[in-house]
């Protein structure tokens, strides 16, 4: 396992939140089951996201939405069916922020937080070669910006209990079988410790 002070040196290092916003894990949920199974991860977040900006790390919130009617989202797959209309509020859970120093990157359409997205060329931007993967979910968004981060050069570091899923059955063997192979697995509280 790579050393976590080095690998998250605030210069070159961004948590990357994955959807945790009203819409999908707050009171406007559209996916409720999945609500439930993040409910003890936001906080965890929440305390990565104040240690990232006051050690000088950069915070970037990747949210979804659609609207009503649906212009501009995807319909080939049976999730993106599933929540036909249904509007998806895009806005970051108030616990989180957005500080005023936080990017927020909001898309319309496909899976992933990276693929298709500004998300590589703003990291780029901001020097960052480090992203630390927060949200949900492991079923598809957080595993899909593992793989593309790391397709795309991209160190991975995923803290465990600032990630959900469902089910946890399901989580722990994504975990077990897929993301230790691709990405550096911790915790909140060593993610923290790293930038004391």
């Amino acid at each position: 396992m790579p050393d976590l002070r080095e690998l998250l040196l605030p210069e070159h290092t961004a948590v990357v939140t994955s959807e945790v916003q009203r819409g999908v894990v707050g009171p406007d949920s559209i996916l409720p089951e999945l609500a439930k199974a993040a409910e003890g991860m936001v906080d965890n977040v929440a305390a990565l996201l104040r240690g990232a900006r006051a050690a000088g790390a950069s915070v970037v919130h990747c949210t979804a939405t659609r609207r009503k009617d649906g212009k501009g989202s995807n319909r080939n797959a049976r999730l993106f069916m599933a929540v036909r209309g249904s509007p998806l509020a895009p806005t970051v859970l108030p616990e989180i922020g957005p500080d005023d120093s936080d990017v927020v990157l909001v898309r319309y359409h496909g899976l992933s937080p990276m693929g298709n997205t500004d998300l590589d060329a703003v990291l780029r931007n901001l020097g960052v070669t480090t992203i630390v993967a927060t949200g949900v979910s492991v079923n598809i968004a957080v595993t899909n910006l593992a793989f593309d981060a790391v397709n795309a050069g991209y160190q991975v570091v995923i803290p465990r209990d600032a990630v959900a899923g469902l089910p946890q059955e399901y989580v722990d063997a994504v975990f077990a079988n897929t993301l230790n192979l691709v990405a550096t697995v911790t915790t909140t509280a060593d993610v923290l410790g790293a930038w004391q």
